[in-house]
């Protein structure tokens, strides 16, 4: 196969052809026109849900079940992008109205370079995003068009199931958010798995940033550069199931968060404008110096954080992990089984 080469469930291959659009494939068989609702002359869009993936086949296959089974009537395409490792079958049953395409990263190895490689082999109306290890309840996209249409937006979000060990958390979506709330608070239920965007938009908005160290809140980034061109609403009820493990792509990789928040200072103004919003990060950023058994790093993030807001509880957090006083690794499974994280 070759760089941009598409594979199909029954294994055949479509290279871009002479003259083809970056966005257009050989053997498609999901019109990117949409469809419509028969009687009614309602046109729905047309779908296409972005998978990145690495070397995790039985964790995909929920996910890409979960992706084709929609109850939604419009076209739905799963492109699965395959990450520093070569296509291979998904098993998953793919039912009429939906098609699944597996493609390969030939952007920039890594989640967004994969995110980017998905956006760009499609032509849908629409573009969402699940990861290889979540699953979608049946009703997402149908609710979420709606939500869409009514409120005349660009962008959609919804709540999130979290699943961690034994335990289950539900937490749902604000109807909407703006660009300042954003920045005074990571809300954990909008995540990418969440996101509905329309193409054009996104187009404007511009595709997820390769540059940001290890893709650490890529998904972050996406909804501030969303929320300078308005609001950004959401289905309020819990529509896509996240599940933390140890596989989860970011379990323990405290070098990257530190150095992916301060890229994301450094990029957006809007975080240090506010506070209270830098003083979360740099008790995030303490916090994973802290876990990395930085003690002098992890003392001077907290002091600033506690400067900018006295009080930012990650800061004492991450000053009794460098101190020795409790294990980084327990308070990130107890900020997991309530859903929310550093």
């Amino acid at each position: 196969m070759n760089a941009s080469g598409t594979r199909d469930q029954t294994g055949s291959v479509a290279g871009r052809q002479p003259g083809m659009s970056a966005s257009g494939t050989a053997g498609q068989t999901a019109s990117a026109a949409g469809q419509q609702s028969p009687g009614s002359g309602h046109r729905w869009p047309s779908v296409a849900v972005v998978v990145p993936t690495r070397n995790r086949p039985e964790l995909l296959a929920r996910s890409v079940q979960s992706i084709v089974d929609q109850s939604y009537p419009g076209a739905v395409e799963c492109i699965v992008v395959f990450d520093r490792s070569e296509p291979a079958p998904v098993a998953a049953t793919v039912p009429g109205g939906r098609t699944l395409r597996l493609i390969t990263n030939t952007r920039r190895p890594g989640l967004a370079g994969a995110r980017n490689s998905g956006i760009l082999a499609g032509s849908s109306d629409l573009v969402a995003f699940c990861d290889d290890d979540d699953a979608w309840l049946p009703s997402k996209l149908s609710l979420q068009v709606e939500r869409l249409e009514a409120a005349a937006a660009e962008f959609v979000s919804c709540g999130t199931r979290f699943h961690y060990a034994d335990r289950v958390t539900e937490r749902a979506a604000p109807a909407s958010v703006d660009l300042q709330q954003l920045a005074r608070r990571r809300y954990p239920e909008l995540g990418a798995p969440t996101f509905l965007i329309r193409r054009a938009a996104l187009d404007q908005i511009g595709l997820i940033d390769e540059d940001i160290p290890g893709s650490y809140g890529e998904d972050y980034d996406l909804l501030l550069r969303a929320a300078r061109r308005g609001p950004i609403v959401a289905v309020e009820q819990p529509l896509i199931d996240v599940y933390w493990h140890q596989q989860s792509f970011f379990a323990d990789r405290w070098q990257t968060i530190a150095d992916g928040l301060r890229y994301l200072l450094d990029k957006h103004p809007e975080l240090r404008a506010d506070k209270r919003g830098l003083a979360r990060i740099q008790g995030q950023i303490a916090f994973a110096e802290a876990a990395l058994a930085r003690r002098s790093r992890a003392c001077r993030s907290s002091g600033q954080a506690l400067r900018n807001y006295p009080l930012e509880r990650r800061a004492y957090v991450a000053l009794a992990v460098a101190s020795g006083v409790v294990p980084a690794g327990s308070v990130a499974r107890m900020a997991n089984r309530r859903g929310r994280g550093i």
